[in-house]
């Protein structure tokens, strides 16, 4: 089981609108710990290095990521300090995954809004694959987002041979739409683009494909 679209470690691009960004956030009201019956997704700690370091340093789980395999926990920190502007300039909003009875942190998960529409992608520590704990986590994230009275649309991508997230997205009822020709570059795999699965679900398709005009 590995990610959709994933969670990436690249630096942003700041917003030169930061009164817009604020309100965004203001008006989303995104929630900084969503609570599942054996989950809680909640914001990044920069304490959370050494876990995000060991699911992203693994080559079988970063695989189908479009981002390197961490090689130093380094790396780990510089993703968590870039959560903070992320969430604040509503660019991306990050949630660690980590256990409702322990709090283990086992993985990660993250949305981008745009206008009527969201994508998300998550990634989990192999140790805990094969339990549903990211159809749990995605179904909360997804069930959340449509909560959002202007959002119509969530989707996501994953390599046409990632069958194990194939299975995650169909789970929280998503709907494959088709393939996206070299889509992304999987680094970990090889430096040339490759084809992805485009999935989504839609809030009510009568109100995104109003009805034809007869003459």
């Amino acid at each position: 089981m590995t990610a959709a679209c994933g969670l990436s470690p690249r630096r942003i691009r700041k917003n030169n609108d930061s009164t817009i960004s604020s309100i965004i956030v203001f008006v989303l009201n995104v929630p900084e710990k969503i609570t599942t019956s054996r989950l809680i997704l909640r914001r990044p700690l920069l304490s959370d290095a050494d876990a995000v370091f060991e699911f992203g340093r693994d080559q079988e789980v970063t695989l189908y990521m479009d981002w390197p395999a961490h090689t130093s926990v380094q790396a780990a920190k510089e993703y968590l300090r870039d959560c903070v502007p992320r969430w604040d300039t509503a660019q991306e909003y990050d949630w660690m995954i980590a256990l409702r009875d322990t709090g283990q942190v086992i993985g990660g998960i993250s949305i981008r809004v745009r206008g009527h529409s969201a994508d998300f992608g998550y990634i989990l520590n192999r140790d805990f694959w094969g339990r549903g704990f990211a159809t749990e986590a995605a179904n909360a994230v997804v069930n959340w987002v449509f909560g959002i009275g202007s959002i119509y649309r969530v989707w996501a991508t994953c390599d046409t041979e990632n069958l194990a997230s194939v299975r995650v997205l169909e789970k929280v009822g998503l709907t494959r739409e088709g393939i996206l020709r070299c889509w992304a570059i999987r680094p970990n795999i090889s430096p040339k683009p490759r084809d992805a699965y485009v999935y989504s679900k839609v809030r009510c398709s009568d109100d995104v494909h109003p009805p034809e005009s007869r003459n």
